[in-house]
């Protein structure tokens, strides 16, 4: 490899870094706020708060609907590639998120070929709380758009699309959904009056907001949280950086003896007979 690819593949993950460090140095402050807040509203307008925190608890658990071959407790989570596959990956992901664009703008590919040798089962949970911190609503516009592209059985495509074209944190881009039905068009089979009326009705709202409560209530507060059969390796895997070659290195070894999955359809989804491989609320590592 080249001094110059290795500058840059150092350079993407130091941007990579630095970017989730900010995501969640924000993610802080705007939890101290939000405490400060709600202390100083107790104070002053305790029935209003009152009033809200009831609204909050009447909030339903579970989704209205869940797009089609979702699996799990309460099918919060988007399966990929080969379900009888060896090893899982599960990555918490929001569309807005940009360390997040940085993670599957190096590994994307990787992981795309991993998903189809039936060495890896995906597992995503697709969050939405950086609308909570910067207006708008491309988190859960653009969290709706992949639950529609799921239940047409494009989701990978469609996730490799909407990472790829992903705008700045602050540009609400997502939040419009003429962008999210244009860039569909990228996909084949994809852009169709059923997946054009998804997104415009916000056909996945209930599931969209289910799929956040439960990564509130999990041990997991920023993204992207990527697990290796559970146990975490971004950024670090132990003492060990995670590059692509060193994914390829982990997954390999965690499969020593193993027999590959079945390939599927070049990652596409249709409804699984199985169940989910890992919980909704796994086990806390050193990066959660």
């Amino acid at each position: 490899m080249s001094e110059k690819n290795r500058d840059g593949k150092r350079s993407a993950r130091e941007r990579m870094l630095e970017e989730r460090a900010a995501e969640e140095a924000k993610a802080r402050r705007n939890k101290k706020l939000i405490v400060g807040g709600s202390v100083l509203a107790v104070i002053v307008v305790a029935a209003v708060v009152g009033v809200v925190v009831q609204n909050n608890r009447s909030k339903p658990d579970t989704p209205v609907a869940a797009p089609a071959g979702t699996i799990g407790d309460k099918n919060l989570v988007i399966p990929v590639g080969s379900a009888n596959a060896p090893s899982t990956l599960t990555v918490y992901e929001d569309p807005r998120c940009p360390a997040c664009g940085t993670f599957e703008r190096e590994f994307g590919p990787t992981i795309d070929q991993l998903e189809d040798q039936g060495k890896l089962f995906l597992n995503y949970h697709i969050v939405s709380f950086i609308d909570r911190a910067v207006a708008g609503k491309g988190s859960r516009y653009g969290a709706n758009a992949l639950g529609c592209a799921q239940d047409a059985g494009h989701f990978r495509d469609f996730h490799d699309v909407l990472y790829r074209n992903q705008p700045d944190e602050t540009n609400d881009a997502f939040g419009n959904k003429d962008t999210l039905i244009a860039l569909s068009k990228q996909v084949p089979g994809l852009d169709t009056p059923t997946f054009q009326a998804c997104v415009n009705d916000n056909k996945f709202s209930g599931w969209v907001s289910a799929v956040q409560q439960d990564f509130d209530k999990s041990s997991f507060k920023s993204t992207p949280t990527v697990l290796l059969n559970g146990q975490p390796v971004y950024p670090k895997n132990g003492t060990e950086e995670i590059t692509p070659e060193n994914l390829v290195k982990w997954v390999d070894a965690a499969n020593q003896g193993k027999p590959l999955g079945t390939p599927g359809t070049n990652g596409q989804s249709a409804a699984p007979t199985s169940t989910a491989s890992e919980s909704n609320n796994p086990s806390p590592g050193p990066n959660g």
